[in-house]
């Protein structure tokens, strides 16, 4: 997670723009939820622009267009690398906007789509190899309508999936260097936040120079997406979401 630590003092201001584009030397990487594009949802204006569901497609709605990032299923260590299309409009608790052929081709689960994405700037070496990842991209397509596709999906991997959804899900507010500032934004999270069961606010020491700052475990996807919520609320920009802690 990237933030500065002047947000203990500071909240975020909402910007007048629906986009904010990430300008930044390093880059993005970030760990959450997928929002699996429908046409359902277009139709009902939850998302504002259209995507094409029979090939694999991603929005970022930060990144610039043209983008390209890579996208990483942590239970399997299955990755893609895609351009980001174009930027379009989603919750702010999901990390990106994917077709339902770029969650089959990762094999995430479709109840609990953790994934991890990676921005890629662009190299010698890497655009070397871009152009037969594209070519990989145009062969995969969906053959069947896509509500066939959702339902055989689902069907087809439904023990699988009832296994995945018993995972523990963390959502990882900070790490530090020193132990005294992750136990000051604890007890100060404390103090602030209403209405949230700061008892699931944990510190946890990975080593000697590191010191993580977490909340969960949730087992409930609405009760993480609030909890989220709050947090972000509260004042930070980036939050990762993680499983198995």
């Amino acid at each position: 997670m990237k933030y500065s630590l002047i947000f203990f003092f500071i909240f975020i201001t909402s910007c007048a723009s629906d986009f904010s584009t990430l300008n930044m030397k390093e880059p993005y990487a970030s760990k959450g939820f997928a929002y699996i594009y429908s046409e359902t949802d277009y139709i009902n204006k939850l998302i504002k622009s259209k995507m094409d569901n029979n090939s694999m497609q991603i929005s970022h709605q930060n990144l610039k267009t043209g983008t390209l990032i890579k996208i990483i299923n942590p239970k399997n260590n299955e990755s893609i690398v895609l351009k980001n299309i174009k930027r379009i409009k989603y919750p702010d608790f999901y990390k990106i906007l994917i077709t339902l052929p770029v969650a089959n081709k990762l094999d995430l689960n479709l109840e609990l789509p953790i994934l991890e994405i990676i921005e890629i700037k662009k190299n010698k070496s890497f655009v070397a190899k871009k152009a037969k990842i594209y070519n990989e991209e145009k062969k995969i397509s969906s053959k069947a309508p896509v509500a066939n596709v959702q339902i055989s999906n689902i069907s087809k991997n439904k023990n699988k999936t009832s296994n995945k959804t018993l995972d523990k899900i963390f959502i990882h507010i900070g790490t530090f260097y020193s132990n005294q500032t992750a136990v000051f934004l604890k007890e100060r999270l404390i103090k602030d936040l209403s209405n949230y069961d700061t008892s699931k606010i944990i510190i946890k020491n990975i080593n000697i120079k590191e010191t993580q700052v977490i909340s969960g475990p949730y087992t409930s996807v609405n009760s993480l997406k609030n909890d989220y919520i709050k947090l972000k609320d509260y004042g930070f920009e980036e939050l990762d979401i993680f499983t198995n802690e």
